[in-house]
């Protein structure tokens, strides 16, 4: 495809000690210029590793880019869907670097969305025990989120991200002209990530979304700026938190229902994909908060209200084929990575920019919860 070849790029600097620092570039036809970027890393050899759906669209492009920049290239293409970062997609994309002989001082660039971006990652950080890696998110959901911070991983068949790795980026590519082709859903699934930054500690950002969410669906100013306001939120919690050992933990609000409903969907993105279980479980998260008398209803009714505006789901009912029963959503939730000593862990909320960290939640009242969520 042509790519929008104006020049307006932002740069969100991730200060990262050891020499593990990186920038991630924001702003509009980025991919058109990727092989200088990457060149200047001092790379002999990239392989891009993408899905066959973003590849047919921007695979010959971005290839040709590096050409241009004297970088060998190769190109490995998975299937589209979060059925790939499995076991036997990682075994391919590990396969593959082989095969194209990628060194450690190559790039792989990942080149498409979330689950791109943490497959290809994953394999960089196992591949000749680390090989440096580039982002290139292609979809909102992986430039406001999945791409920046270091995390990559893949999904067990007993829960999401149960095998991973933390290898950081050492650069983030954001051409927000990609989105420009986003489908609607994707858009939509990605805006429940930006939404969540104003949920989590910045009720003014949560105002500005629901002031402005028209303009940022339909692209410009009001689109990049959601974007490097949430790339900026999360270098700032991932340079004060880069291993989630504290804080960092916050960023996962919604996720631990999101993740058991993914699992109990079975990964199937023509049933839910990751930012539709990320807005329920962002309602169910500050409903649950509401019944624990932490958060006031009305905050929980304003951020179900908003997230419908945007399309998307917010309850339980909404799932497709549903999603099992109060046990067996509390059991897919026991492997969330956030649990201690069998006991979980929420992100609650006391209001809307007001989460926090809860440990040892009794079982019963999550169960008892979800109960009445499912009616």
């Amino acid at each position: 495809m042509d790519f929008d070849t104006r020049v307006q790029t932002e740069t969100v600097h991730v200060p990262l000690d050891g020499g593990r620092a990186y920038d991630i570039l924001i702003g509009r036809g980025l991919l058109a210029r990727i092989g200088a970027h990457l060149a200047g890393l001092g790379a002999r050899a990239v392989a891009v590793v993408s899905d066959e759906t973003v590849a047919a669209e921007y695979g010959a492009a971005v290839t040709d880019s590096l050409a241009r920049a004297s970088l060998r290239t190769a190109l490995i293409a998975v299937t589209p869907g979060e059925g790939s970062k499995s076991y036997a997609g990682f075994a391919q994309v590990c396969d593959g670097l082989i095969a194209h002989r990628i060194e450690r001082r190559d790039l792989v660039l990942a080149l498409g969305g979330g689950v791109v971006g943490d497959l290809a990652g994953f394999a960089a950080a196992s591949l000749r025990r680390g090989v440096r890696f580039v982002q290139a998110p292609t979809s909102l959901l992986a430039q406001v989120d999945s791409s920046v911070g270091g995390k990559t991983g893949i999904n067990s068949p007993h829960g999401k991200n149960l095998v991973g790795a933390f290898h950081q980026p050492s650069l983030v590519v954001a051409d927000t002209a990609s989105l420009d082709t986003l489908p609607l859903r994707e858009m939509r699934a990605g805006y429940a990530e930006v939404a969540k930054y104003g949920l989590i500690d910045n009720p003014g950002f949560f105002a500005w979304c629901e002031e402005n969410l028209a303009e940022i669906f339909a692209g410009g100013p009001a689109r990049e700026a959601a974007v490097a306001a949430c790339c900026r939120a999360k270098a700032a919690v991932v340079v004060r938190d880069e291993r989630e050992d504290g804080e960092r933990a916050l960023l996962n609000l919604g996720h631990t229902f999101a993740h058991a409903l993914e699992r109990l969907t079975a990964y199937d993105s023509a049933r839910l994909v990751h930012g539709e279980a990320v807005a329920i479980g962002l309602c169910l998260a500050f409903r649950f908060s509401a019944r624990l008398g932490l958060c006031p209803g009305q905050d929980a009714g304003r951020v179900a209200n908003h997230l419908a505006l945007a399309g998307l789901p917010t309850t339980l009912a909404q799932v497709p084929g549903g999603c099992g029963d109060a046990d067996q959503l509390l059991d897919a939730m026991r492997q969330d990575k956030k649990v201690r000593d069998g006991a979980l862990t929420f992100i609650l909320a006391r209001g809307i920019g007001q989460s926090f960290i809860a440990p040892g939640i009794d079982a019963g009242a999550v169960r008892e919860f979800l109960v009445s969520e499912l009616g």
